[in-house]
C-alpha cells in the first residue's frame, strides 16, 4: 500500500504510533510512503539470508554488527527505510554499510534510491531466485558482481543456500562448504 502527500513530521507521527511492536515496514522517500506486512515466506527467506551471512562472517572471522529491521531516517533528504536486514563491518557503527532487501512483489518506492539518500554503501538484493549486488558510488548505486564490504565471500555459494529445505540444513551445509574451502578469506 503506497500514500501520497505524506509530510516528514507525519511519517515521523507514524513511526511513533507503531514504537518497536511488529507492524507495517514502512518506506518513505519524498512523501510517499509505502507500508509492507511481510509474510511468513518473505521473513523465513531474509531470516535465512541473515543466518548465512552471520554464518560466513563466523567462519570467516569478520566483525559483523547485525541491526536487523533498524528505522533509518534522514529528514533533509526525505529518506526513511526498515531494511530487512542491516549490518556494520569492523564493529558497531551509526549506519549500516549493508542493507539486505528480499523483494517480494514488484513495484512500489524506489529502495536503492532511498538507501542512496541514506548513504548505505552497499545494497544486496534477492528478487526472482537472484541476488544482484549494488554499490554507492557518488551519483547512485550502480550493480556489481562482487560486495566491496565483503570482498571475499562467494555470493554464489552463498546464494545457492538460500534454496535448501530448510533453514538449519542451509546454515550447517554453508558453514560445511566454507570450511571445505578453508573458510574463506
Amino acid at each position: 500500500m503506497s500514500l501520497s502527500g505524506i509530510s516528514w513530521p507525519q511519517y515521523e507521527a507514524m513511526l511513533a504510533i507503531r514504537g518497536d511492536r511488529p507492524g507495517p515496514r514502512m518506506t518513505y522517500l519524498n512523501g510517499e510512503l509505502e507500508l509492507m506486512s511481510p509474510s511468513r515466506n518473505h521473513e523465513a527467506l531474509k531470516k535465512l539470508f541473515a543466518r548465512l551471512l552471520e554464518a560466513y562472517a563466523d567462519v570467516a572471522d569478520i566483525q559483523l554488527e547485525g541491526y536487523g529491521s533498524m528505522t533509518l531516517r534522514n529528514a533533509p533528504r526525505g529518506r526513511g527505510a526498515e531494511p530487512d536486514e542491516c549490518y556494520a563491518v569492523g564493529g558497531a557503527k551509526e549506519h549500516p554499510d549493508l542493507a539486505i532487501e528480499v523483494v517480494w512483489t514488484s513495484g512500489g518506492l524506489d529502495k536503492l534510491e532511498v538507501y542512496r539518500g541514506l548513504g548505505v554503501r552497499e545494497v544486496w538484493l534477492w528478487r526472482d531466485q537472484v541476488l544482484s549486488i549494488h554499490v554507492l558510488r557518488c551519483d547512485g548505486y550502480v550493480a556489481s558482481e562482487r560486495s566491496e564490504v565483503l570482498p571475499e565471500i562467494d555470493l554464489g555459494l552463498l546464494a545457492s543456500f538460500l534454496k535448501a529445505d530448510t533453514q538449519t540444513q542451509a546454515v550447517r551445509g554453508y558453514r560445511a562448504a566454507l570450511r571445505g574451502r578453508g573458510a574463506a578469506p
